[in-house]
């Protein structure tokens, strides 16, 4: 039940992400919400439904706006398999931890993702440009708060519903 209800947030994120969120400004910031549902399954997920859910969720937003099909999902997996490692055996609470390494993976990311660009693209000019970078993992940062929150919530109120089976009476009218 979890790994579907998260799949469907996952395919609802990647939607909203490649549709309604191009609409907003580019002064306001664009958060990327798949960065950030990639950072809670890291924090949340056990390690093969958090690798699977991460996975398809790098896949459809490659399939649906992937430039250079592949690049995406093997990223998210590793920015997944990293802060899994990370946050597996900190002895620091999780509230200390999971808002900061977001903001600093995801500046690592982002710097990352630069030097291959410019290196891979060599006909397309890309300069590095400090404040936009940092612009953006405040962003990340700013909208990871209510973000967690809201997949906490959805997370606990998945884990407190159970499917409870019937059991079936012999004789009597059960099957009516």
């Amino acid at each position: 039940m979890q790994f579907f209800s998260f799949l469907a947030l996952a395919v609802i994120l990647v939607v909203s992400q490649t549709t309604f969120l191009q609409f907003l400004p580019q002064w306001l910031g664009r958060p990327d919400f798949i960065y950030i549902f990639v950072a809670f399954l890291a924090y949340r997920m056990d390690w093969v439904r958090g690798s699977i859910l991460t996975f398809l969720t790098g896949w459809m937003l490659d399939v649906v706006a992937g430039v250079f099909v592949g690049a995406y999902v093997i990223e998210i997996l590793f920015v997944f398999l990293a802060l899994k490692l990370l946050a597996q055996n900190s002895p620091v609470r999780q509230t200390a931890y999971q808002i900061p390494l977001v903001g600093a993976s995801y500046f690592l990311v982002q710097c990352f993702d630069s030097f291959v660009y410019s290196i891979t693209l060599p006909e397309i000019s890309f300069t590095w440009s400090w404040g936009e970078i940092f612009q953006e993992t405040l962003v990340i940062v700013f909208a990871a708060i209510p973000c967690f929150l809201l997949l906490n919530s959805v997370y606990e109120f998945i884990e407190s519903y159970r499917v409870r089976a019937r059991i079936l009476k012999k004789g009597g009218n059960s099957f009516r």
